[in-house]
């Protein structure tokens, strides 16, 4: 066994000490017991004093202290006899004195009471008086120590603070304006490498450029091209811009700080400015380098004129520092800001111009083939059945992220777990996707016959209405099982569309408002069940009207604003007359639909019944229990040439 192995296995021992700040403790609680429960002088009255110690002839000498107190000190023979036996003995015995005090009123009339006493004594055996100034020390320690411990414990405090916002190690009890920004070198290089995100094949060539750049400057110096100073990562939650950044740490091999954009913001005046400072001045230090600013809009927002109610001078000095770090450093110094953010449309326009961040690359949502690489991604570490097809789970989840896809991943694992099975199977990960987006079953809802089967005849008619529509995503299942905060669903398989046209709009809104006409056609009078339909349609036929231009009367108008700033506004961007107009053509848009819906559930009635009641018997129906039911389905039976 070498030294190294030995000193390892010495290391493996506890060890067991005391903190500092314990012994200190210790000793203080000492110090002040020794203060409180050490020697003391007794206080005694004039008359025990005058019968029992002067005429017994048994006092040295008396000090006068500040005017105010008479100390008595007693004969050195005279304290070895009983009489003050309690003053020689024990732990705190006072053998020197002063052995008693006397408070006095004045100086005169305790000498004139004293000289009275001893008018009868000998001039040998009087006892003079001497006078003395001192300060307390109780006096002092009474303020003195509250004033030491306030300051102690502030000085822990911030200490304590200090480590948490400091980045190479211990921090002191000032580093407010230091950066807390966390620093990966090689000694803590990120696991995450480029391998490791699916999908995303632009951006990833795009940062890839980056951070070659970084590596081999040269290549690019030579032929005059300046390295950007900023990469803007954007898109909608959970696409992978954090991820991306991670594995922007992993593969660069410089010093890579990363932060929070919250982390600038501080209740202190000018420390989120002098943070920034002290970022960027570690980070040239350590050139070439790359700073990453996650949820940057937390310090980067608007600083126009719909946000002045809102102004927080704090964030915006913190911007302003941004932006002069910004312009403060070179070209090619060799340090690349990386931000990432899903509220671009708030950005300052002066932080988001060429110069500051010269590439803005937008993260979207993955299409099918890039879901299916994020599957196998997150389906390595999972035990998966032989049963389990990732293209299918990935035409099964139109409009996932990469973070949902991963949540499914791990709900099916779950379930698997839960049901003791060896393997996760494909049914399992079905029943996570419905987890995750219709929430979790509640079979021991309690519903009566009669609501139960109200939802079986709403359910139905979404499935019928829909069966019927060209324009509606093909129909998986069907369930009444009451899950999360609905009471049944209608599964459907959705197809990835760029554009959507008028007529997949009005067939998308007739299916949901399938359940509606349900209702009434079959009991002739409506519930409360279409809440969530109703306000989806809506939400569609308002966005047709006012944001997609697709109303004839209204025409080809749009008041969709890309920047964002309207949401900010107290107004409307339209006038009280248009506003009439829009919300007539809304509701003659939903109310023909409405009356389209109905006809189509008339013509299928028998079909509607046969259905629902499956559906009480079954409480889900799947795919090929419809195509009994209603058929194969034909997408001409009420084609847009009926559609009047």
């Amino acid at each position: 066994m070498n030294q190294k192995q030995e000193d390892n296995k010495k290391g493996d021992k506890p060890k067991i000490g005391f903190s500092r700040y314990f012994l200190f403790l210790v000793s203080l609680i000492v110090f002040i017991a020794v203060f409180m429960y050490g020697p003391k002088t007794e206080e005694i009255s004039w008359m025990n004093f005058e019968k029992n110690m002067l005429i017994e002839h048994d006092v040295s000498r008396i000090i006068i202290v500040n005017k105010e107190t008479a100390e008595i000190y007693i004969k050195e023979e005279k304290l070895n006899t009983a009489k003050y036996k309690a003053l020689t003995e024990g732990v705190f015995a006072n053998k020197f004195g002063p052995h008693y005090s006397i408070q006095i009123g004045s100086v005169e009339s305790f000498e004139n009471k004293l000289e009275k006493a001893q008018q009868n004594f000998k001039e040998e055996e009087k006892i003079g008086v001497t006078y003395s100034s001192r300060t307390s020390w109780v006096n002092i320690i009474s303020w003195v120590l509250p004033l030491f411990l306030l300051i102690f414990f502030w000085y822990i405090l911030l200490r304590r603070m200090g480590r948490s916002t400091n980045v190479g190690g211990v921090g002191s009890a000032f580093n407010f304006g230091k950066s807390t920004a966390k620093l990966m070198d090689k000694d803590t290089k990120s696991k995450v490498t480029f391998k490791n995100v699916a999908g995303l094949k632009e951006a990833k060539i795009e940062i890839m450029e980056i951070v070659d750049f970084l590596k081999n400057p040269q290549v690019y110096t030579k032929l005059g091209a300046k390295i950007p100073k900023g990469v803007m990562l954007v898109g909608p939650p959970g696409t992978g811009k954090t991820l991306m950044a991670k594995a922007v740490a992993g593969e660069a091999q410089v010093p890579f700080f990363s932060l929070s954009g919250s982390e600038f913001v501080e209740m202190f005046v000018g420390v989120g400015a002098s943070r920034v400072r002290d970022l960027f001045k570690q980070a040239k230090e350590k050139a070439p380098s790359i700073i990453f600013i996650d949820e940057i809009d937390a310090i980067g927002r608007s600083r126009g004129r719909v946000n002045a109610l809102q102004t927080n001078d704090e964030r915006e000095s913190t911007l302003n520092q941004l932006l002069t770090e910004l312009d403060g450093f070179g070209t090619n110094t060799g340090v690349i800001v990386l931000a990432a953010t899903n509220r671009a449309d708030i950005l300052d326009k002066a932080l988001l111009r060429p110069g500051r961040f010269d590439r803005h690359i937008y993260l979207e949502l993955p299409n099918k083939q890039e879901r299916e690489e994020i599957f196998n991604v997150h389906l390595k570490p999972i035990v998966k059945a032989d049963d389990v097809d990732v293209k299918v789970l990935a035409a099964l989840s139109p409009g996932f992220s990469g973070a949902d896809i991963a949540n499914i991943c791990n709900e099916a694992a779950l379930i698997a777990a839960r049901k003791k099975k060896e393997k996760v199977a494909q049914e399992d990960f079905m029943q996570a996707r419905d987890r995750v987006v219709g929430g979790l079953e509640r079979k021991s809802k309690i519903l009566s016959s009669k609501e139960k089967e109200i939802i079986a005849y709403h359910e139905a008619g979404h499935a019928v209405a829909s069966w019927y529509l060209k324009h509606v995503d093909s129909l998986m299942k069907v369930s009444i099982i009451p899950r999360g905060k609905s009471l049944g669903a209608a599964w459907y398989l959705p197809e990835e569309h760029q554009i959507i046209t008028k007529s997949q709009f009005i067939d998308r809104i007739c299916a949901s408002l399938g359940g509606r006409a349900a209702e009434e056609i079959i009991f002739s009078e409506i519930s409360s069940g279409a809440l969530d339909d109703l306000e989806k349609i809506t939400k569609q036929a308002y966005n047709m009207v006012t944001f997609y231009g697709l109303d004839e009367e209204i025409g080809p108008m749009s008041y969709y604003d890309s920047t964002g700033q309207s949401e900010t506004l107290f107004g409307k961007p339209y006038s009280e007359t248009m506003a009439q107009l829009i919300d007539r053509e809304v509701q003659d848009l939903i109310m023909t639909s409405y009356e389209r819906t109905k006809k189509l559930l008339i013509k299928y009635k028998s079909q509607l019944e046969e259905l629902a009641q499956l559906l009480l018997k079954k409480e889900v129906v799947y795919e090929g229990d419809l195509e009994k039911i209603l058929g194969k389905r034909s997408l001409d039976i009420f084609s847009d040439k009926n559609q009047s």
